[in-house]
């Protein structure tokens, strides 16, 4: 029963249906009356769209006090299902906070260093809503929010607090590449196993290649903190890319040859590359045992993660039963509960690079299990629920990683080297896409496309730069080591966000083939429903695109729609 009928029944069991319809109809018809009073003038001002995008559309009807568009008019004030739903909220967190405050004390307390951690999330989440207002990724905002909070004084989060932001990044890690295994269809996969891995990992080891060479030679860091600071830079970031690629979706650009998805795909990829050399670089790096272990680091971290990720998906495919009343909430706590028993527990043995593996393998064999149940790849009730999780520590992680960059210690040469640094690793990396995509269906618009979306750095860069600074901790030179690599994944997410953003909403209209038929987009779609990569169609169905574009244009046969992604 869907959620109109559950609504209409409970109405009629109170006998009040016509009261309610005649509030609503007294509501919207108080609604267009303001509406109707509004000039043009008003219309065509700027602050006038910007209330209009911060006044959000509603999905069903809603019930609103008669005097509300009076006081509230539209579109310069939310609608009170907004409002009291924010209220609701405050609520809730004032006295979730009292609890907090008479469970721990002092921390809890205004200046305390968990009501510090608390004012910086809301901060970021607020900070993140604003920026999202424009074509801008909301984690721009939320990185600058913490920038803005630690440098004029209002957080400074002291070395015995460290450790908790450091678990906190771990779990947004596995959060991450959870949301990473659970979007790899297997069949498209398998489908394209060429094409995919080569656009991904062509690109991803050419661009970790080139910030290796240049961090040696003009950062002058180690050969091993290097690779390190490669393998984080060369990942891209799906959560810049996605929103402005489903903007583009929306309107045909693109669709035909599954681009966007194309997109998704290899951003997954990527992400599971950095994070698999990262570990593997870091648990070598890091280990005190003898040359023979340290030389054995690297394989044991692959097998052993690989190893507990199949392992554990398979036990999420019979544990819990298929048809038990609560496999889904019990499967998506098994495999969050699994992810981060890898990761902490990996770094408890000594093994830290097994752990992220472990995340992606897990999260990959449970979605091949669960499709052959009847859960979609596109959009299954895990990947719903991980998306959900993001939101509560994109802004910890963001809002974090932003308040670990004090510009008083900031040194203008390494910027300035970092910045040129990332220029040449972006720009090589878009000439070996364009170069590795010869022999596709791709035409060379759609290549540069394609290679300017995979420019954007936020979400790896954010969780793994911190991390061997909190390892080292005031070991020199390791500590100098350390801020040189937070510094630079922190100008990646500054420089190619944004940009990477702009770029795409900017150029999709113009190096893409917009759709003549308008893509059908699912009744309720939210940002939740997310692609598949089985979609893409850039190997073998051009020719049934054309065809089937001719049968739609000359208004023969029995077609009228062009294939393409749900």
């Amino acid at each position: 029963m869907d959620y109109v009928t559950f609504a209409e029944v409970s109405r009629q069991a109170n006998g009040d249906t016509r009261c309610q319809k005649q509030s609503i109809s007294e509501s919207t018809s108080a609604r267009q009356r303001c509406t109707s009073d509004t000039n043009e003038q008003d219309h065509s001002s700027w602050w006038y769209t910007f209330c209009f995008k911060c006044r959000k559309k509603e999905a069903h009807p809603s019930w609103e006090p008669p005097m509300w568009p009076r006081i509230c008019p539209y579109p310069f004030c939310p609608t009170y299902r907004q409002f009291s739903r924010i209220i609701g909220i405050a609520f809730i967190g004032v006295f979730l906070w009292g609890v907090t405050y008479a469970m721990l004390g002092e921390t809890a307390a205004p200046g305390g260093q968990l009501f510090q951690l608390i004012l910086l999330t809301l901060c970021a989440h607020f900070g993140g809503w604003l920026i999202s207002l424009t074509t801008l990724p909301a984690l721009i905002g939320m990185l600058f929010t913490g920038l803005l909070l630690q440098n004029v004084g209002l957080i400074n989060f002291d070395e015995s607090f460290k450790e908790v932001t450091r678990d906190l990044r771990k779990i947004a890690l596995v959060i991450i590449l959870t949301r990473a295994g659970l979007d790899m269809d297997p069949h498209a996969l398998k489908k394209l196993k060429i094409t995919v891995p080569k656009l991904g990992l062509v690109p991803w080891t050419v661009e970790a290649a080139v910030v290796t060479i240049m961090s040696h030679y003009l950062l002058n860091l180690p050969w091993d903190w290097c690779l390190l600071l490669g393998t984080i830079i060369a990942a891209v970031s799906p959560a810049v890319v996605v929103p402005c690629l489903f903007r583009l979706r929306t309107k045909g650009y693109g669709v035909a040859k599954g681009i966007p998805t194309l997109i998704i795909a290899v951003a997954g990829i990527d992400d599971a590359a950095s994070v698999a050399g990262y570990g593997i670089i870091q648990s070598i790096m890091f280990s005190h045992d003898s040359l023979t272990s340290q030389i054995l680091q690297g394989p044991l971290c692959l097998l052993g993660g690989i190893g507990f990720g199949i392992l554990w998906g398979t036990i999420s495919n019979f544990v819990p039963e298929r048809h038990d009343p609560f496999v889904v909430p019990l499967r998506i706590v098994m495999l969050l509960s699994g992810g981060l028993v890898a990761v902490f527990g990996s770094e408890l043995i000594g093994y830290e690079g097994a752990g992220p593996l472990a995340v992606v393998a897990s999260a990959f064999v449970c979605l091949c299990f669960w499709t052959k149940h009847g859960w979609e790849v596109e959009d299954n009730p895990a990947s719903t629920a991980f998306e959900i999780f993001w939101m509560i520590f994109e802004p910890i992680l963001f809002g974090i990683t932003g308040a670990q960059i004090k510009f008083a210690e900031l040194d203008v040469g390494v910027v300035t080297i970092g910045i040129g640094i990332l220029i040449a690793g972006v720009l090589i990396r878009i000439c070996a896409t364009v170069i590795v995509g010869i022999g596709s269906k791709l035409n060379l618009k759609e290549k540069i496309f394609v290679a300017l979306s995979w420019m954007s750095k936020a979400t790896v860069q954010a969780a793994l730069g911190p991390i061997a600074l909190s390892i080292v901790g005031d070991k020199q030179p390791e500590k100098d080591y350390a801020e040189k690599v937070l510094m630079i994944c922190v100008l990646s997410i500054i420089l190619t966000a944004p940009t990477g953003a702009i770029l795409i909403t900017l150029s999709g209209s113009r190096l893409l083939t917009k759709l003549k038929v308008h893509p059908h987009i699912p009744e309720g779609w939210k940002r939740s429903h997310r692609p598949s990569i089985y979609d893409i169609s850039i190997i073998d169905e051009e020719d049934e695109y054309k065809r089937d574009g001719e049968t739609v244009e000359n208004g023969g046969g029995d077609k009228t729609n062009i294939r393409r992604e749900p």
